[in-house]
């Protein structure tokens, strides 16, 4: 009976932690859209140290959580006003094992530190679309303090 019982409890765990991921990710996509995005996290060895993922835009904020993880905090959080893309390339060697086939690696610049993103090529020229908008408002109180003329 003991036998059992531990089976019971350990499926009753698993099934536990199973429904918190799907709770925690329908979290943090109730209030707009995610994307698949993978972050490198090491650079050690080439082609290795991807983590999947997905991000969600917060203003000027792209905010990246882990898959597989029960944190309900993103993992990293990228700036729009630190953020460079320096470089495009298709994924090589190893990576072309870790991600599917139609996804692209950017190589972006921050003020913390260079990082690497990858990402599905539709869902890139929305990302560079973010990166190079301006927040919402941002325009409006350079138009406003210019002198129009009246009409």
């Amino acid at each position: 009976m003991e036998i059992v019982e531990g089976i019971g409890i350990g499926v009753a765990v698993v099934l536990g932690a199973l429904l918190f991921l799907f709770v925690r990710r329908a979290l943090v996509a109730r209030s707009g859209g995610i994307i698949r995005l993978s972050v490198r996290t090491s650079t050690m060895l080439d082609g290795r140290g991807w983590a999947p993922g997905f991000g969600r835009f917060v203003g000027d904020e792209l905010r990246w959580y882990r898959m597989f993880s029960f944190a309900l905090r993103p993992r990293r959080v990228l700036s729009r006003k630190s953020l460079a893309v320096e470089r495009r390339r298709l994924p090589e060697g190893q990576e072309r094992l870790a991600m599917p086939v139609d996804w692209v690696v950017l190589r972006c610049t921050s003020h913390h530190a260079p990082v690497e993103i990858a990402m599905a090529r539709s869902t890139v020229t929305g990302f560079l679309s973010w990166l190079e908008a301006a927040p919402p408002g941002a325009a409006s109180p350079r138009l406003a303090s210019q002198d129009w003329p009246a009409a």
